[in-house]
């Protein structure tokens, strides 16, 4: 499914529209880039989308390169044209596309399309072995309080956002639609999977409501 499909807009709206769908969302892509070293030469963007968050990432390294995958076909002329010859873009699946030595992995609202801890678990795997010793793998996402009541004000949270833009029942659906189509996996379980993987440091360095920055150490 695309980008667009899976949001009910158009591709050309996303970098305005994904702001009104996730609270925070500037700041939580550059608490992800603000992690990375400036030193880094190679950084993989699973889930590259327009590119907004390499942009950040490039500016934070400047001599980096950027290798971004996406599986969707229309989205990838957008990042072309905003990260022009510092980018290499590759479509495919970043779950089975071989991903190349790299000194960092990010992304933003791209792992939750993950949809089992075993697919999860191996790609984690990949990601270790993919980064060099000191590597550092960033990833911006939901992930919901495992206490019920507390996800409950957390998405309530969420919904109060969503109605800025939009109706009550709007909002509503959004979230039961995304509910039915990605995956949220609460901090413990993302921070044991990354562990299990091998990474030597994890870290929550953000949190907003339901949404997070993970920072693990090759």
């Amino acid at each position: 499914m695309s980008v667009a499909s899976h949001l009910g807009i158009t591709v050309r709206e996303y970098d305005r529209r994904i702001r009104t769908f996730i609270p925070n969302y500037a700041e939580m892509l550059d608490e992800v880039a603000s992690v990375l070293d400036p030193a880094a030469e190679t950084i993989i963007d699973l889930g590259v989308g327009t590119g907004a968050l390499s942009a950040r990432c490039l500016s934070r390294a400047p001599a980096a390169r950027v290798i971004g995958i996406d599986a969707d076909t229309e989205m990838l002329p957008l990042a072309r044209r905003r990260l022009g010859r510092r980018a290499k873009l590759t479509v495919g699946n970043f779950l089975r596309v071989e991903l190349p030595r790299a000194d960092a992995v990010v992304a933003t609202l791209a792992l939750h399309h993950v949809r089992t801890r075993a697919a999860k678990a191996t790609l984690y795997g990949r990601i270790h072995a993919a980064l060099r010793r000191g590597g550092t793998l960033v990833s911006g996402d939901c992930h919901p309080s495992d206490n019920r009541a507390r996800w409950r004000e957390q998405r309530d949270l969420w919904q109060g956002h969503l109605e800025k833009a939009y109706t009550r029942r709007e909002a509503a659906k959004f979230l039961s639609d995304w509910s039915h189509e990605d995956t949220y996996m609460p901090l413990p379980t993302e921070m044991a999977l990354l562990e299990a993987a091998g990474f030597r440091s994890v870290d929550i360095i953000w949190r907003r409501g339901a949404f997070a920055v993970i920072a693990a150490t090759a």
